[in-house]
């Protein structure tokens, strides 16, 4: 459960590894082996007419969007996915129509449907899911910011990193990746995609529990894990457990990042720890979502959970703190985050809820939820309210190459 406690700044010697990276503007990628996953999950047996998940309301309480005023403002959210979904424009209406939230479409400039590779993808009803969820909870949580749906020919990496570059190309701010694959020998040529000074890029951490996988594993991307969270009716928090299928752990092939290296909880072998954040993700305590596409799970309202809930979320969390600041973050953000969890001033527990107990496997340490960081929540989930403000003085005063407007 969430706990109160100071989060004191440790540090520790250690030798740091430097990332030999290749620009790739200069070299071509090497082939990123097999398909990637999207991590999402059904509560089984729940009626379809009518939403029985959480709401847009309940999250902004429970998470504190509602103390925010900016909500996303001249951000462009970029949900990259895999396949078409031919439904998502209609089904975010009626989303929308459902929870009272402003119209998003193409005709008033709000949404807009990409084919990465120039032409419309085969509809897979098992991503249109992942749509449907990716594209409503981005635009619930930031509802004035753009939505771009940037959907890649096929699922396997090549496609998909191909259209997380098309993203970048369309102006996107802010990158959701709701999928990921396992790790791979040359993943960090792949870094260079997401070291970007005017775009945050985020994404799943996996959902089959212990374990890393990428692009969650990437330094510059801010992985998201997964929780249990219990509210009440209005959405008042209740608490947060860890979720048993939250993806993490220690990264085979990635460096320690710097902004990782005075954590109270290392023990990482100089090598990146994952996640950075959290997010609830158990189905039981799922999102409602409507989507129209037929699947295994029926057509309509579902209620669905997942990593992959969390990533276009802490996605309109990034939205709505670049629109406050007025600033893009870019690959910036997730260090900010853990400047202000090390703060001297013992803020951690004003910006993060603190994930202190659940598991994800059979690993002891590495797979328990701890006091502070950990290897299964990160740095906890966020209190949206006191987090983006708090963020604010983490931003370099002076002029910086990091953070441009």
């Amino acid at each position: 459960m969430k706990q109160k406690s100071s989060f004191l700044r440790i540090n520790y010697l250690v030798t740091p590894v430097l990332l030999s990276l290749v620009s790739v503007q200069a070299h071509a990628l090497p082939s990123a082996p097999g398909i990637v996953h999207h991590p999402i999950h059904y509560k089984p047996n729940t009626p379809h007419l009518l939403p029985s998940g959480l709401s847009p309301t309940q999250l902004s309480t429970a998470y504190g969007f509602q103390a925010i005023s900016a909500q996303g403002e001249g951000q462009v959210i970029a949900i990259v996915d895999a396949f078409d979904d031919p439904r998502i424009e209609s089904d975010l209406a009626v989303f929308n129509r459902q929870f009272g939230l402003p119209s998003c479409t193409t005709s008033n400039g709000c949404f807009k449907k990409i084919y990465a590779a120039n032409k419309k993808p085969p509809k897979n009803a098992g991503w249109c899911g992942e749509i449907a969820l990716d594209v409503e909870w981005a635009h619930a949580m930031a509802p004035k910011a753009k939505i771009i749906l940037v959907e890649a020919a096929s699922d396997s990496t090549a496609d998909l990193y191909t259209a997380v570059k098309v993203a970048v190309d369309k102006g996107a701010t802010v990158v959701s990746m709701s999928w990921g694959g396992s790790e791979f020998e040359d993943q960090r040529s792949y870094d260079t995609i997401f070291n970007n000074s005017k775009v945050t890029f985020l994404a799943s951490s996996g959902d089959n529990g212990d374990g890393v996988q990428y692009p969650a594993a990437s330094p510059y991307v801010l992985a998201v894990g997964g929780t249990t969270l219990t509210v009440d009716s209005v959405g008042n928090y209740q608490g947060e457990t860890a979720w048993s299928g939250s993806g993490g752990g220690v990264s085979a092939i990635e460096a320690w990042p710097e902004s990782q290296m005075s954590l109270p909880i290392p023990q990482s072998n100089n090598m990146r720890g994952v996640p950075d954040v959290a997010y609830n993700a158990d189905p039981e305590t799922g999102f409602s979502v409507y989507n129209s596409v037929p699947g295994l799970q029926g057509a309509g309202w579902q209620v669905v959970g997942g990593t992959s809930a969390g990533a276009p979320q802490w996605a309109a969390i990034v939205a709505v703190a670049n629109s406050s600041w007025g600033k893009n973050a870019g690959a910036e953000f997730s260090s900010l985050l853990y400047l202000a969890a090390n703060s001297e001033t013992g803020n951690y527990n004003n910006f993060f809820n603190d994930i202190t107990s659940g598991i994800n496997g059979d690993c002891s340490y590495y797979c328990n939820a701890q006091v502070g960081y950990d290897y299964v929540t990160g740095l906890g989930s966020p209190i949206v309210g006191y987090l983006i403000p708090g963020l604010v003085n983490q931003i370099p005063q002076e002029p910086s190459t990091n953070l441009h407007g």
